[in-house]
């Protein structure tokens, strides 16, 4: 199993202004933004530690992920979410042909664990030495607006705590912190065994 991201959150939905206020840097002077790029970075880094940690994408994005098997033959867990859209589902055999079967799935939508499901019972097969493709679009939305307030205010935290540290290396004062990770906590996953179906 591979999961790509195929395309990035675009700067404009970055809350470098948010951010700028959160950490009460200085204002009306001619060279205000001048920290913005450094901003953005850690606000990225923030947005890609937590995304990590609760298997959810924040903000919206394209995904591709890449099986050589099913999962089960009747349910195929995805491994990020909220999903909003499934846009294609393609089979590749070992020759590179490949055969779209978007039309044969649907999109099983829930809050922790999104999935596909076959429409006919049972999924096609994927070609021996082959691989399926399942190209999604996930996260709360295109704006920063559209975040849970919980997670957008962990990420503003844990992006504050990286500017903060930025000079730190070891593990005492950089580590994730308490209310960032207080935050997170209901969006993580809950693995009561092994499957992940």
């Amino acid at each position: 199993m591979n999961l790509v991201e195929l395309t990035e959150a675009p700067d404009e939905a970055l809350p470098v202004t948010l951010l700028r206020e959160h950490l009460r840097l200085g204002t009306g002077f001619p060279d205000d933004s001048l920290q913005d790029v450094l901003l953005a970075g850690f606000l990225r880094a923030a947005l890609a530690a937590i995304e990590g940690r609760t298997g959810k994408a924040l903000l919206e994005r394209n995904f591709a992920l890449t099986l050589s098997a099913w999962r089960s033959p009747e349910r195929q867990p995805l491994p990020v979410a909220p999903v909003s859209a499934l846009a294609s589902v393609a089979l590749t055999d070992a020759a590179g042909t490949e055969t779209d079967i978007t039309s044969a799935l649907r999109l099983e939508p829930d809050a922790m664990r999104p999935a596909l499901v076959p429409l006919g019972g049972l999924f096609p097969s994927i070609p021996q030495n082959g691989s399926s493709c399942i190209t999604v679009t996930a996260g709360y939305g295109p704006a920063w607006s559209d975040l849970p307030a919980d997670l957008a205010q962990a990420v503003l935290m844990l992006a504050a705590h990286y500017y903060e540290y930025r000079a730190e290396v070891a593990l005492s004062g950089g580590c994730m912190p308490f209310g960032v990770t207080a935050l997170i906590e209901r969006y993580r996953p809950l693995r009561l065994s092994g499957s992940l179906t």
